[in-house]
């Protein structure tokens, strides 16, 4: 499949210092009701992002199949992580040398439900953390839970690259301070979150606030991987410890915004704000609060 000409990539200067490096990419696009198609696109951004450098490409939620609307038609394209979704992120990540991350509508075990994936794929050894979706969207007029299995609240998975512990969680779950804290507290100093932020009042508002609260607070790397317009809000971005934005993409239909991580950096911040061994609360799952 040829590139598309429009298609962009927005990074951030590679750092100079000494100590190791990592290029994280935050790539955005449409997903659609073709697998096949929605596998060349993830293709094409990852080789564009590979090419300029990054060893860790996050892609946005259900980027396996999507329609906006939930309904009967996702329970017949959920697929198992052993099935052609996850064996053709398998694939690029191999021949790229990149390790993927994507969200996907996963099989469930409750009848007439789908299950909100995340799925971090690395060469050579394919499936190394999932995540599934514990806050479900019944907001702002939606309804998730009708049609999307809650993940099951255990110990987060956490995979490494090049010496960087990396979290995963997803969309609705950035309104929840304690997932990202939950991460942090597990060890993560980089968290990947695939959304598909939908449209509406103040939404744009609230996905560039709340990505970068989360990051602030718990002084880490931030990317985070968005549907474009018009279903989307687009900007998926990279925000490093101290909040700052790094790469974004804005609104375009598709394109890859990549920064570069360094362990220099999360030590600088996390000495000048040293919230995390400040705090005197912690986090612990637990069941939901009564109305």
């Amino acid at each position: 499949m040829s590139w598309p000409t429009n298609s962009r990539l927005l990074a951030s200067t590679p750092t100079r210092r000494t100590d190791p490096v990592l290029g994280v990419a935050a790539a955005q696009f449409a997903p659609t009701d073709d697998r096949a198609r929605n596998l060349a696109e993830i293709e094409g951004l990852a080789r564009l992002a590979a090419e300029r450098g990054a060893g860790l490409v996050v892609l946005p939620e259900y980027s396996s199949w999507f329609v906006p609307e939930l309904g009967p038609a996702w329970l017949d394209h959920a697929e198992p992580q052993s099935g052609p979704f996850v064996a053709g992120l398998g694939r690029i990540a191999d021949d790229l040398g990149v390790h993927l991350v994507a969200g996907m509508a996963g099989v469930s075990s409750e009848p007439g439900k789908v299950s909100n994936e995340v799925v971090a794929v690395a060469p050579g050894a394919g499936v190394v953390a999932t995540y599934r979706k514990l806050h479900l969207y019944d907001a702002f007029g939606g309804r998730e839970s009708d049609w999307v299995e809650a993940g099951d609240l255990r110990d987060p998975q956490l995979f490494e690259v090049s010496g960087f512990r990396v979290g995963l969680q997803t969309c609705y779950d950035l309104r929840f301070p304690e997932v990202t804290r939950w991460l942090v507290d597990a060890g993560a100093e980089v968290v990947l979150m695939p959304a598909e932020w939908v449209r509406g009042p103040l939404k744009e508002s609230h996905w560039d606030t709340l990505i970068k609260a989360r990051a602030i607070e718990n002084t880490v790397w931030l990317a985070a991987a968005d549907h474009p317009p018009k279903v989307g809000v687009g900007h998926s971005m990279v925000v490093d410890p101290m909040g700052v934005q790094l790469a974004s993409v804005g609104e375009e239909p598709r394109g890859v915004a990549l920064a570069w991580l360094d362990r220099e950096r999360l030590r600088e911040v996390r000495t000048t704000n040293p919230s995390l061994r400040l705090r005197r609360f912690r986090v612990e799952p637990g069941p939901p609060a009564t109305d």
